[in-house]
């Protein structure tokens, strides 16, 4: 192998072991400084625990439902406790959850089943120990799909309720 041949590799190597995550705990550092220089996060980041975009990409900002319900799945109560951990943590935010559903049914049906679906996953929170005035809830039912198609798949994904981070209660 020549010397670039090896440049390049050592450099492959080197990048490949930057991108190596040390924390054990997989909470991206938070609460030990462990992250960025001095223990600081880059703010507003993915990487920042405090940060809307941590909230929204490493907790997860939506639940889904199964067809015609509004009752949470153990999968959707394990990403709203990581929520109620995060505002709790983070009490300066508030939050709107959206209810959503699929192309099926009517209009009416589907705004009142998204607004099951918001209220369910509010609720939960306030069980949590989040303060029911920093939460509010909006039904679309079916007027927003993240999805287009009439398959199962595309329902699925639209049967919805998406906590929404609206701001900082400090003004």
């Amino acid at each position: 192998m020549n010397v670039l041949g090896k440049i390049i590799a050592l450099g492959a190597l080197t990048a490949m072991a930057a991108c190596t995550n040390n924390d054990p705990s997989g909470l991206g550092g938070f609460g030990n400084g462990a992250n960025g220089a001095n223990g600081a996060f880059a703010s507003g980041s993915p990487s920042d625990p405090r940060s809307p975009a941590y909230f929204q990409q490493t907790i997860g900002d939506r639940v889904l439902f199964s067809v015609d319900q509004s009752t949470l799945t153990a999968q959707a109560q394990t990403v709203l406790e990581g929520q109620a951990q995060w505002l709790l943590a983070n009490p300066d935010y508030v939050a709107t959850i959206e209810g959503h559903a699929d192309e099926q049914g009517t209009r009416e049906y589907n705004l009142a089943l998204g607004a099951r679906r918001a209220n369910a996953a509010r609720e939960y929170l306030i069980s949590r120990g989040v303060a029911g005035n920093r939460l509010t809830t909006v039904s679309y039912g079916k007027e927003r799909p993240i999805e287009i198609c009439s398959t199962e798949d595309c329902y699925s994904k639209n049967r919805r309720a998406v906590t929404v981070l609206t701001g900082s209660t400090l003004g």
